[in-house]
């Protein structure tokens, strides 16, 4: 029974991290909401909570979906979609790689060690992403790794700034959760 209850939990998850996904991702075209895109923070709420590298995969691939079925509808949506893009499938296992690292914490919502690796795992993300993209997309000269951050840096304050605004979230949400525990009565 605990197994088969463990496996409701696990889809449970997987369902909400899902939604998130496809709420927030894909240009929006699902919504006429314009929600950041929460990717990273289910990539590392995946690592945290689903832990296999299989949920890693259903992931990456919903997030493909989402993807090339938004430039489907809308072909400008496709301007990433170059071989560049497949640095997403590092920078993304960074992101796991941080909630699997969490996991293994006593405390995974601890203030210091959930800001360290949200901090980290983001920058490295952006690092990977942001170089994948523009040294392998064919739409910039390729002058090198050096020259290429020169044009990514401009967009980390927006892609940090949001994933860690969903990070905070996601902490604020977990204490919160934590505190209205029922905790067992004293008996007398």
């Amino acid at each position: 029974m605990l197994s088969r209850f463990s496996s409701v939990k696990l889809i449970a998850i997987a369902i909400v991290l899902a939604f998130f996904m496809l709420l927030t991702r894909g240009s929006h075209v699902l919504t006429s909401v314009s929600l950041p895109d929460a990717s990273l923070a289910v990539f590392l709420l995946g690592g945290l909570l689903l832990k296999r590298w299989v949920w890693f995969a259903a992931f990456f691939m919903l997030g493909s979906f989402i993807d090339f079925g938004a430039a489907a509808i809308d072909p400008a949506q496709g301007f990433c979609l170059t071989d560049g893009y497949w640095g997403l499938i590092p920078a993304y296992g960074v992101m796991w790689f941080g909630g699997r690292w969490l996991a293994k914490q006593e405390n995974a919502f601890a203030p210091v060690p959930y800001a360290v690796v949200s901090l980290f795992t983001t920058v490295l993300a952006f690092i990977i992403s942001t170089q994948t993209y523009y040294l392998f997309s064919g739409r910039f000269p390729n002058n090198g790794v050096m020259e290429t951050m020169l044009y990514g840096w401009n967009y980390l304050p927006s892609f940090a700034g949001f994933a860690l605004m969903y990070f905070a979230i996601i902490w604020a949400g977990a204490r919160m959760l934590r505190s209205i525990k029922v905790k067992p009565s004293v008996q007398a």
